[in-house]
This record gives structure tokens, C-alpha cells and sequence, in this order.
């Protein structure tokens, strides 16, 4: 069984995070991506903030993971982006195989 991922980008702007899926999908680097808003707590610089954010949640596989991350990190804003891949352990043979599918390379 061939593998699938999952990757969680967030970002401050759901606009920009939009169009970096955008982008991915169109450059089959994943097979779809779900932008949702989120509330955020973290620490930085030794502060606690509370944030709206966008979550960017991604279909894909393996081998596009690298170049998911490379063109994230290229355009976010942030200083530390949060990009986090998951592998997906479970998933129904036809959308294992259309996320396989879409994020093959022509």
C-alpha cells in the first residue's frame, strides 16, 4: 500500500494561505489542501499571545513533502513557520488512490 500524508501549514492570513494551496494544488504538490481559521496560543520571545490564524491541512504523499516545506518556507511570512506532516494510517482505497493520483507529477 502506498503511502499518504497529511501536512498542517497555519498562517496569519487566510487570503495568503489560500493561495499558496492554490498554488501547490495547481503544481500537483498535493492533491487538495482545506484552509480553515483557528485560534492559536503559543509562546514567542518569552511571551504568551493569543492569535486568529489560518490552518492549511493538505493531502498528499511522501516524495512532495520536501518541496511542500521548501516552497512554505520560501514565501511565509512568519520567522518559524509551523509545517507538520502526519502520516494518514487509514483512508479509503478510492481516495488513497485519487490523493496518489493528484499528487503525481505529469
Amino acid at each position: 500500500m502506498t503511502e499518504v500524508c497529511a501536512v498542517l501549514i497555519t498562517a496569519p492570513d487566510a487570503e495568503w494561505l489560500k493561495s499558496l494551496v492554490r498554488k501547490l494544488v495547481n503544481d500537483r504538490l498535493c492533491a487538495v489542501g482545506h484552509v480553515s481559521p483557528v485560534s492559536t496560543t503559543y509562546r514567542w520571545k518569552g511571551e504568551v499571545h493569543d492569535a486568529g490564524e489560518a490552518l492549511a491541512t493538505l493531502r498528499t504523499v511522501p516524495d512532495r513533502v520536501p518541496e511542500i516545506t521548501a516552497r512554505t518556507l520560501e514565501e511565509h511570512p512568519y520567522e518559524v513557520p509551523s509545517i507538520i506532516t502526519m502520516p494518514i494510517s487509514d483512508a479509503t482505497p478510492a481516495y488513497r488512490a485519487w490523493i496518489i493520483e493528484q499528487s503525481s507529477p505529469l
